[in-house]
């Protein structure tokens, strides 16, 4: 298969190339060739610039996870759930650079499956491929019903069924239309999230530091320790926390899918992935810092959000109304990344014979519109499901993403620590984008992901996703075994060809 080693780009290069390599002489109308198929990332438009991947990025790391999930986990950990929150926030921060090594090696749609394909086999590259089609198909099944609640906030007399049908087309049109659109989508939907988060860490501050509002008489830095100190309930149950705290961080690494859409790799990527730590330091340190000072940990509880929770202390008007259409965007936008990047996995798929080779197929728009239309009828089954199954099924879906997530960032890990062997042996060039330290802090972090494997595991409430992941595993097998007996060539390895552009 043909890749792309990044270059000197030239900036108009990627429309030009996207677009003559559509229909090559002797080749495929998708782009490809006729040995060895097409590249996944031939055929796509090249339409998300730099102002759509910087975002992409920020919006990847705020989600339901934080606005929602973190009620529950104060309750738990009170104050130390910061530290947890940075700790997880180190790691993911190691992940990014090792697969920001990997995607300056070799930028292309649906890199995770790919390089777990170059580096550890082609079963790891179709098993990667699928799980995390599965993570993003569960997360949108999440997604979906937790707007249509939202919705129920100001209009409670609309069918929850009817608002999350709604939304769901809504966002696969959008997706098919363009990766532009898409982009541009994502934009706006981050950037509300962002200016929220900036508006309620300033709001807070303002509190602290002049003591304005009902809650100016009990704020004050000393509320993180002040009431059994910072770790109340004790480590081991602060240590419990991360579990959720990762699922917060799921969806940060999407920057990888969007490697074979960029404008320019090779200067966007590595300026998204650098920005990460101030990203986290801010949005989730930071604004969980400033909520937890001005609003003590015990007036918290599980299924409200804290921010929700912290306006209505202040007091301010239409706070929790506020709150509520910044929550519903961070679903929407997580439903939104999960048909785009749902499609791009089904493509490389197809695109290596894991698939059936309907989903490399690209519209007239170069989006894989049999891809994302089958992903939304998935989705669509988990709006059904939330709707008749109790609410306790909400919550082994997010566990079940979760899983999936930790195995794709395993697979990211590791594929860097192959690739730093190689590049350390001669067999393969470096990247522009080395990650600091080497592949030592990937082994750090397959240490923590293992960990938090082990986490999951002991708790009862989510256990249940591991056996999930169990028949995952198992169903995935069988359909490995029988793609070996009907198509050998697809489960063969079979090295990249570079080609360096510029």
């Amino acid at each position: 298969m043909t890749s792309v080693q990044v270059g000197n780009h030239d900036d108009e290069r990627g429309d030009k190339g996207a677009a003559d390599s559509e229909t090559p002489k002797g080749g495929t109308p998708n782009g490809g060739t006729p040995k060895g198929g097409p590249t996944p990332e031939e055929g796509y438009e090249r339409g998300l610039g730099n102002r759509q991947i910087q975002m992409i990025a920020i919006g990847g790391a705020i989600g339901v996870g934080l606005f929602l999930g973190a009620g529950a986990n104060i309750a738990k950990a009170g104050p130390s759930l910061i530290l947890m929150y940075a700790l997880a926030g180190g790691i993911i921060f190691f992940i990014m650079r090792a697969l920001g090594e990997l995607l300056l090696y070799r930028p292309v749609s649906g890199s995770f499956a790919e390089y777990s394909r170059e580096f550890l086999g082609p079963f790891f590259g179709y098993f990667t491929g699928w799980t995390y089609w599965l993570m993003w198909v569960v997360t949108g099944m999440a997604e979906l019903t937790a707007a249509a609640i939202y919705i129920t906030y100001w209009f409670p007399q609309i069918p929850q069924w009817v608002t999350a049908l709604v939304f769901l087309v809504v966002l696969f049109v959008a997706n098919l239309i363009s990766v532009k659109l898409f982009g541009e989508i994502e934009f706006w939907f981050s950037m509300v999230k962002v200016t929220a988060l900036i508006g309620m860490i300033v709001i807070g501050l303002g509190v602290l530091t002049f003591g304005f509002s009902s809650a100016g008489d009990t704020a004050a830095v000393s509320n993180l320790w002040a009431f059994d100190g910072f770790f109340p309930k004790g480590i081991g149950s602060s240590l419990m926390t991360l579990q959720g705290v990762m699922f917060a961080y799921l969806a940060v690494e999407l920057v990888g899918v969007t490697a074979g859409e960029s404008e320019n790799p090779e200067k966007t990527l590595p300026k998204a992935i650098n920005t990460l730590p101030w990203r986290i330091a801010l949005f989730y340190v930071g604004a969980l810092t400033v909520i937890l000072c001005v609003v003590k940990w015990t007036e918290f509880a599980p299924g409200v959000s804290p921010f929700v929770a912290a306006f209505a202390k202040i007091g301010i008007p239409a706070g929790a109304g506020i709150v509520n259409f910044v929550v519903l965007t961070a679903a929407l936008s997580s439903c939104n990344s999960g048909m785009y990047s749902t499609g791009r996995m089904l493509r490389t798929l197809a695109d290596n014979g894991e698939a059936p080779k309907i989903f490399n197929r690209l519209s007239a728009t170069r989006t894989p519109a049999f891809g994302i239309t089958v992903s939304m009828l998935f989705m669509g089954i988990g709006v059904i499901l939330n709707y008749v199954v109790p609410e306790k099924a909400f919550g082994y879906v997010v566990s079940v993403a979760t899983a999936a997530g930790i195995w794709t960032w395993l697979m990211i890990l590791i594929s860097h620590i192959l690739y730093r062997r190689a590049v350390d042996a001669g067999r393969l060039p470096a990247s522009s984008f080395p990650a600091p330290g080497g592949s030592k802090f990937s082994w750090v972090a397959v240490a923590f992901l293992l960990f938090v494997t082990c986490l999951i595991a002991y708790d009862a409430d989510s256990r249940v996703c591991l056996y999930v992941m169990a028949g995952w595993a198992a169903a995935l097998g069988i359909g490995w075994a029988v793609l070996k007996s009907r198509n050998p060539e697809a489960t063969e390895r079979r090295d990249p060809e570079l080609e360096q552009i510029g």
